[in-house]
């Protein structure tokens, strides 16, 4: 037998186990030009939940009890294809189940000997390129400045903190226990980091740890947060907008303070970034 998970209900605030399904179905059988598949790894991300929802976005809403999909790496343990042979990995979008069989369009070959297969879904997977890219194309970051990154021990956030060190920054991140704290720290190499969950004064606490200001600011929670870090922003800061996870299971949107003022008086960009919108610079 073969197992999938379906969503069976669209959540409503924070999704729970019986918004899902888990079903047992009969194991496919392969054609010509086709390869069988047994999922390794499912990369669970933040966007998801708004896949969830019903309500019209960048990317398609998940149906109802039909198999969630994301990013997945797979083991080939059949093949009638051409392209690929018994014991390949491979890494694409991909349903959440045991068994799946694909024709093989828009899969990528991963090699097991070159990283861990789970990084393919990681630094070197689409939560890498996200990271890359956003600072490439929007924050563009420059030696001696400052960068903030909220959401910073998350998979995009942690790897944009790299980058920015990578590139000559000051890099200050935002997490939520002293757990992720140190890791920034030690394991990251992040200047500075702060536990928004036991730090009283936000603004206070991103003034001591940014004395110059605030120059690029890689976003992925939104929110008080987000408040808190923009007063902080230099002339021609530039604000990358990744996510915003803090309200992702919000019934209505949380009322915010009004950023023109700021973006205008310090000439700052401030933009939305979709990572699909940049694939002719995957390669």
């Amino acid at each position: 037998m073969n197992h999938a998970i379906l969503l069976d209900k669209r959540p409503l605030g924070r999704p729970q186990l019986s918004d899902f399904k888990f079903v047992a179905e009969a194991l496919p059988e392969i054609e010509a030009d086709e390869i069988m598949l047994k999922t390794s790894y499912v990369s669970v991300d933040p966007y998801l939940r708004g896949r969830m929802n019903s309500a019209k976005s960048y990317i398609a809403p998940f149906e109802l009890q039909k198999p969630i999909s994301s990013g997945v790496i797979a083991e080939v343990i059949e093949s009638r294809h051409k392209r690929f042979q018994k014991g390949d990995f491979v890494s694409g979008m991909l349903e959440w189940k045991e068994y799946q069989k694909s024709k093989g369009e828009g899969l990528l070959k991963v090699d097991a000997e070159k990283a861990p297969l789970s990084a393919y879904l990681g630094v070197l997977g689409m939560t890498g390129l996200t990271a890359k890219l956003g600072l490439s194309e929007i924050g563009k970051p420059r030696e001696g400045e400052t960068m903030v990154v909220s959401g910073a021990a998350g998979a995009v956030g942690s790897v944009a903190g790299q980058i920015g060190k990578i590139m000559g920054c000051r890099v200050v991140g935002i997490a939520g226990s002293d757990e992720k704290v140190e890791m920034l720290r030690s394991d990251f190499g992040f200047d500075v980091a702060i536990n928004y969950k036991t730090t009283p004064h936000m603004r206070k606490a991103i003034a001591a740890a940014c004395p110059e200001g605030v120059d690029v600011y890689f976003d992925n929670v939104g929110g008080a947060i987000s408040d808190a870090v923009m007063v902080h922003i230099n002339q021609f800061a530039r604000i990358v907008v990744c996510g915003a996870i803090s309200v992702y299971n919000e019934t209505s949107l949380p009322q915010s303070m009004s950023v023109q003022p700021l973006l205008v008086r310090n000439s700052a960009l401030m933009q939305g970034f979709i990572v699909h919108n940049y694939q002719s610079k995957f390669r």
